[in-house]
């Protein structure tokens, strides 16, 4: 008799957990009032400006091409094939292999 009680007394609150009852919070309902009392709440700054990036392609003949005032360079190509390049004072691009005939700069702005 003993092992009968004790299992009634184990599924009665079992039993309350699976019969439907009006639950006074969903996970939706309280996922969404967390949300809007934070961007409500003082700690909440929203961005003043949605910003935005420009950018735009330079090719000069030789081993530089500099990018317009204000740009930087985000990215180079050589002539003849050339793979090795570097990027002097963030504005210039500078092919590394002898005899350039052509450099090209890709240069972005954010704004």
């Amino acid at each position: 008799m003993k092992p009968t009680i004790c299992l009634l007394l184990i599924l009665i609150p079992l039993l309350q957990l699976i019969i439907p009852g009006s639950t006074e919070y969903s996970l939706e309902a309280t996922v969404e009032k967390k949300i809007k009392e934070f961007l409500n709440s003082p700690e909440y700054k929203p961005p003043a400006v949605a910003m935005k990036i420009s950018c735009t392609s330079v090719k000069q003949s030789g081993k530089f091409a500099s990018c317009p005032h204000g740009m930087s360079v985000t990215g180079c190509a050589c002539g003849y094939g050339c793979g090795s390049w570097d990027i002097r004072q963030e504005t210039t691009c500078h092919c590394q292999c002898p005899g350039m005939d052509w450099t090209a700069a890709r240069c972005c702005q954010v704004a």
